[in-house]
Order: structure tokens, then sequence, then C-alpha cells
């Protein structure tokens, strides 16, 4: 059905669509090529959420050589008014002879309108073409639209024996520092960072990105605390930096001093003693979060992969062994047996300096 050309030009779609990875959000990443008599003719990415989309860049740079053009695009394009006119009817204008999507957009609003429009017109449109790879792209936002909540990823750091840190809590650092440059990287793609208040007790983590080319691309993710029972320190470093800072806690407590120290605070109910979680995340996609990074300690980790909202795991593994008075990965004590283990897929495993990052799924 497909060439292996047309195979090339998904792929430099796909490529461009990746720029978007810290400026998009909330909206998904895509990329757009135009291809007339087998040359590129228009290339385009969309940049910022109520900017052009990527077709209408594309366009703009093929001008009339747009006419009788193939367009690849990484996602299907809209049939809708938002914040921009649909692509589809600026496709259509255009004169472009075909339209390969890769994935439909998962999006209600879209759905499969848009690739009609397209075929209404009497342009040749059909997706499928290297679709797991832009699925994968855009997991955050499908997760969104879809499930109701942000697609959640986990990093962790540890040695060799899978120590997170020593019995008296000292960790920094276990990891080299080309694995915590890369960390900066996964926050930058994150629409938030979510930790638990026993991680801001201790550590009083700043939890924001630090790379120098991220700061005229992208807005600061929002840091997540669950707080059930509001203990989150007044001076606590993250209230001083640029960016928003939600505090989740339950209902009983005062949050009029927390709120005039910088906090946004909202109230959330109980699932058991702790903050629901459920609750959380479903806000979380209200305010059209696509993605969040967990760095937490052992307990907030555990938990969260006890109630299966773990979608993916980052972990940077050091070579050595910090023996056995250490605090693991996780705490869950509701996995007495075996069968209780969570099955993993590793998608990828890379060096980074002298560690060893493993990225992996839950197995269905």
């Amino acid at each position: 059905m497909f060439s292996p050309e047309d195979g090339a030009h998904m792929a430099r779609a796909l490529q461009l669509a990746a720029r978007g990875r810290y400026s998009a959000r909330p909206n998904p990443m895509v990329g757009c090529v135009l291809v007339n008599d087998g040359a590129i003719v228009g290339e385009g990415w969309h940049e910022r959420a109520g900017e052009p989309h990527a077709e209408i860049n594309a366009l703009r740079e093929a001008g009339e050589k747009a006419r009788g053009a193939v367009a690849y695009v990484s996602l299907e394009p809209c049939a809708h008014h938002g914040k921009t006119p649909p692509c589809a009817m600026a496709l259509i204008e255009a004169g472009v002879s075909k339209v390969i999507a890769a994935m439909p957009d998962p999006f209600e609003e879209v759905s499969g309108r848009g690739l009609e429009m397209l075929n209404e017109s009497g342009i040749e449109a059909t997706a499928g073409l290297m679709q797991s790879a832009a699925e994968a792209l855009n997991a955050g936002f499908i997760s969104r639209v879809t499930r109701g909540r942000p697609f959640v990823r986990l990093k962790i750091a540890a040695s060799l024996d899978g120590a997170i840190a020593m019995e008296s809590g000292e960790s920094q650092w276990i990891t080299g520092p080309e694995a915590r440059a890369d960390v900066q990287e996964l926050r930058a793609r994150s629409g938030a960072i979510m930790t638990g208040i026993g991680t801001v007790v201790a550590d009083d983590p700043s939890l924001n990105v630090r790379l120098p080319e991220f700061d005229s691309a992208g807005e600061q993710p929002l840091r997540v605390v669950l707080d059930s029972r509001m203990r989150m320190p007044r001076k606590a470093r993250m209230l001083t930096l640029p960016g928003e800072t939600l505090v989740c806690h339950t209902a009983g407590h005062d949050a009029s001093e927390l709120a005039g120290a910088g906090a946004t605070v909202q109230e959330f109910g109980a699932h058991g003693d702790v903050v629901n979680v459920f609750e959380v995340l479903a806000a979380l996609a209200e305010r059209e979060i696509n993605d969040v990074l967990v760095e937490a300690g052992s307990r907030l980790a555990g938990y969260l992969l006890e109630k299966d909202l773990i979608d993916e795991l980052v972990i940077y593994q050091s070579p050595h062994i910090m023996g056995s008075n250490t605090r693991g990965m996780f705490t869950t004590p509701t996995w007495s047996a075996l069968a209780d283990r969570r099955t993993l897929d590793i998608t990828d495993t890379s060096r980074v300096g002298i560690d060893t990052r493993i990225t992996a799924r839950i197995s269905d």
C-alpha cells in the first residue's frame, strides 16, 4: 500500500513533529512534508498551541508548488475550528492531490472527520503509515483524550542492586552527570512533574527544567505535590522559582497560608489515608496536561504501581552496589506473592555516561 519513498517522507514528517516536544503542548506534536514530482516543496511542524499547525506552515513554504503535491502528515489533519481554522480545508484549497497520515486523530472533534472531508472533496486520504511511531510520539496526548488522564512516566535513579538511597536518606548522587542531564530532557517534555510531600520535606527539590535551549521554547512544567495533610513547607525552594506549584491535599486543612506563599492549593477526596491520585490525574487532564513525570521516593512510586497508574518507567541504573542498609525502589505492601509482580516490556536500553537507562512499559 505504501512505498519506500512514502516511508522516507513520513519519517521526515515525524522528525519535524518532534521539534515541538518542548512547546506544542497541550496540542499534539505534528509534522508535515509536501512532495511534488518526487521533490520536497514544503515542510512544517506545529510549534506552539494557538499558532499555525504543521500543514499550514508547510503550505506557506510550498506556495503554488503545493498544487498537485502529496502531503505526508504525522497526524490526521484537523477538521474543526479551534484556535486555528481546519487544516483539512486548507489542504483542499491548496489543491494537494493526496494526503497520507501516520495515524487518525483520537480527539473526538476530529476522529476520522479530517480524512472524510478530504476524501469527499476528491482527494485520496489514508492513514496507517508508521502509525506505531506516531502513537509513541504523542502517547501523552492520546492518553489524555482517550482515557481522561495523562500518560504517567516514572523516573528512578538506582544502583545495580536496586537501591535509591542509603537508609539515612542520602542519595546525592547515585547516577552520573550525564544521566542527571538526561533527566532534564524528560522534565522538558512533560507538562507536569509530580512528587510526594516526603520527598519535598527530605530533599527540598526544585523540580524545574534547567536546559539552556528550553528557556525560549517552553514553559516550566507544572509542579505537583501530593500532600494529604498539608505539610508543605512555606519556604520550599520550588515556591520561589518560575512556574506554578500545585499542592494537592485532602479536606480539613487551612490552605490560606500556603496560598499566600505562592502555591496553588487544591482539595481532593481521600483514597484511604492519602489524597486520591485518580482524582488528581483527572484534574491534570482537565488542565490539558498530556504527560506527567513522577520523581518520588519508594512509597509513592510503589503506590502508583500498585494502583496500575504507571505507564512507563525510566530507570537510570548506576554500576555500583550500595549494600543492605539502603532503601529500595518500591514500597508495595499489598504485594505478598509472586503472582503480584508486574511484568515489564523493555522498549529501550541505552548507555548514558557510565549509567544505563532502561525504558520499560507495564505489560498488559
